[in-house]
């Protein structure tokens, strides 16, 4: 049975359909709020939300049209806002701590990593735009489609953005090889 389908047996009322919805799609919305965010409490937020949000705007949904890339979209959104709020929140806490004595790590830095967490590493330190590009596309193994659907523009927008995403990410991972 196609997500559409279940869409419409969701809209006439049928829980278990509603459940069936859910359990298809909550691991890519978990992971993607998890790649943006960073913290697991803050992405099982976020995917709860995308689904209270998703829940509620069901009747304006496209039923022809895949659902993954729409809930993803949401959870995108979500994500960014959370993002924001939580740098409101650090940035008077900052102010804050400036008025206090400073605290110093006494702790040292790691000679080595894996080198998932090397790439992990370098991906957070490109701009906002090129991880989430990324991030849809290899980590949650997006079509280019699928792409464009969540980030809302054209297939060859997801495709020029990737290369110079790629490139970007070729270049930190340069540098971070560096001594």
């Amino acid at each position: 049975m196609s997500d559409g389908d279940i869409v419409q047996r969701v809209l006439r009322g049928d829980a278990t359909a509603w459940t069936t919805l859910v359990h298809a799609h909550q691991d890519a919305v978990f992971r993607l709020a998890y790649l943006l965010l960073g913290d697991s409490s803050d992405a099982e937020d976020v995917a709860q939300d995308t689904f209270l949000r998703a829940y509620r705007a069901l009747p304006r949904f496209d039923a022809a049209k895949p659902l993954r890339p729409w809930l993803l979209q949401i959870a995108r959104r979500l994500a960014y806002n959370r993002q924001r709020s939580l740098r409101r929140y650090l940035a008077a806490l900052r102010r804050y701590a400036s008025t206090q004595t400073p605290y110093v790590w006494q702790g040292t830095n790691p000679t080595t990593v894996a080198d998932a967490l090397v790439l992990r590493a370098a991906v957070g330190r490109l701009a906002r735009p090129d991880q989430e590009i990324i991030y849809l596309r290899y980590y949650l193994d997006l079509s280019v489609e699928e792409t464009a659907t969540v980030l809302d523009v054209a297939p060859g927008t997801v495709k020029s953005r990737l290369h110079r995403a790629l490139t970007r990410l070729r270049d930190e991972m340069v540098l971070a090889e560096q001594p």
